[in-house]
């Protein structure tokens, strides 16, 4: 079967975002940029389940800008087949990549779509549900692992309580977590090679999704500066404290 992985391109983990001055978004000017953490996993599994002979081919997905298609490159490194470039210069929501990724599920017909279950930047944890109710196809959000058993996968989850295992007729729709594997790092023939693997570049309206955002950004500010903390005689200077912060 087909596996259809979408990825994100978003600030390196590794870099503190700055907020612009004048409070309207993150400066994403001169940043290093990378894919997405949990996709990075997504496309690691992706290509694991084709080495065991459990898919046939792994197509990688990016909604966004020009530049992604370095990301995509960077997925193609890793074992992935060809890519897809849906271009974009806007800022483009959940639900607009969800009807999106709908669209390209329906020329692909993949036998699962894996992606992350969040992107780093917003945090939404939106697009894989939301992408599994349009197509009414099940979902397993938050794989640990993911084991393909004929017509069915039996994904992991982890959960408030520990763990959670769902079996899921396929097509279905999985996203990954943190600990379902660990990314393999791309050798320098794979990255010469994956300049010359096929990439397609789309555009939003070729699906007929219209990418204006619902949502309207009011303020972005950093953090409060944690206080240092102090260090106390014993149990009794430690409650005393605690009442004068108000915390007992």
């Amino acid at each position: 079967m087909r596996l259809l992985v979408p990825i994100k391109r978003v600030i390196d983990y590794n870099v503190k975002p700055r907020v612009k001055a004048d409070g309207t978004g993150v400066d994403l000017s001169n940043v290093k940029m990378s894919m997405n953490p949990f996709d990075e996993i997504a496309v690691e599994e992706a290509v694991r389940l084709r080495e065991k002979g459990v898919a046939s081919e792994v197509v990688v997905v990016s909604v966004g800008p020009a530049k992604a298609a370095e990301t995509l490159r960077s997925a193609l490194a890793m074992g992935a087949d060809r890519a897809i470039l849906v271009s974009t210069e806007d800022p483009v929501e959940p639900l607009a990549v969800a009807k999106i990724l709908a669209g390209i599920v329906a020329e692909e017909t993949p036998g699962m779509v894996i992606l992350g279950k969040q992107a780093i930047d917003d945090d939404s944890n939106q697009t894989g549900q939301m992408l599994a109710a349009l197509l009414g196809r099940p979902q397993g959000t938050f794989a640990s692992k993911v084991e393909v058993d004929g017509d069915f996968v039996n994904v992991t989850r982890e959960v408030d309580g520990g763990l959670e295992t769902v079996r899921l007729s396929l097509p279905a729709i999985v996203t990954t977590d943190l600990r379902l594997n660990e990314p393999r790092y791309a050798s320098l023939p794979n990255i010469m090679k994956a300049k010359s693997k096929p990439m397609a570049t789309k555009a939003p309206g070729d699906y007929g999704v219209d990418t204006t955002p619902r949502l309207t950004v009011l303020k972005v500010t950093e953090p409060p500066v944690r206080a240092g903390g102090i260090k106390v005689a014993d149990v009794d200077a430690l409650v005393g404290k605690l009442k004068e912060l108000g915390v007992v």
